[in-house]
């Protein structure tokens, strides 16, 4: 198998913590995204919304999006528990990723959007959804400090794929995107430091 990825987008890095948090060692080849390889026939043919990471298997079929591919290996090796044990944590977990997505990611993915210079030369932007946005990701984050105000990890006491993906989508905002969170959100800044000081945070 081998995992097409890349080191500049957030969705790859979601995995990459993922397999270091496992342990797991997959061959890995960059896609240049700048440089619109994830746009050229050949790719498109593994992934036809041309997105990363994307995961080849030995038979040649292909695995898209970064949690279903997360949730690909956890089958194959579910220790340690990333996805939440039993149905009560199952459904944890997933609530709390689905929160991510939606709370944090997407808003985020339209600031970078809609109010990027490097976007802006891909497309027409629209002010008016940067600023809707740059407002919904800071409730956003104000959701996750309400929630680290009473646990030490996102979907609860202990660090799990919700962490990674997390961890991946609060990066790119802070730092690329230029949307990080207040100052006074102090359980949010407490579980960041916590989570970037885990080996991990380096894949």
């Amino acid at each position: 198998m081998i995992l097409y990825d890349s080191t500049r987008a957030p969705n790859p890095r979601r995995v990459r913590i993922y397999l270091a948090e496992k342990g797991l060692h997959v061959p890995v080849e960059q896609v240049d995204m700048m440089a619109r390889q994830n746009r050229q026939p050949d790719f498109l043919a593994k992934n036809p919304v041309g997105g990363l990471p994307v995961l080849e298997l030995d038979d040649g079929s292909c695995i898209s999006e970064s949690v279903s591919i997360c949730r690909y290996f956890e089958e194959l090796h579910p220790t340690p528990p990333l996805f939440g044990t039993g149905a009560k944590g199952k459904a944890i977990v997933d609530m709390w990723l689905r929160r991510v997505e939606l709370n944090l990611m997407s808003p985020i993915g339209m600031v970078w959007i809609h109010g990027h210079p490097l976007t802006a030369k891909l497309i027409r932007q629209i002010p008016e959804a940067a600023a809707q946005n740059r407002a919904r990701t800071a409730i956003g984050y104000k959701l996750f400090d309400d929630q680290l105000a009473k646990h030490a990890f996102i979907a609860g006491d202990t660090y799990t794929v919700a962490d990674a993906v997390a961890l991946a989508t609060y990066d790119f905002g802070a730092g690329l995107v230029g949307v990080p969170p207040d100052e006074s959100l102090v359980h949010l800044k407490r579980w960041h430091a916590a989570v970037s000081a885990r080996p991990s945070a380096k894949a």
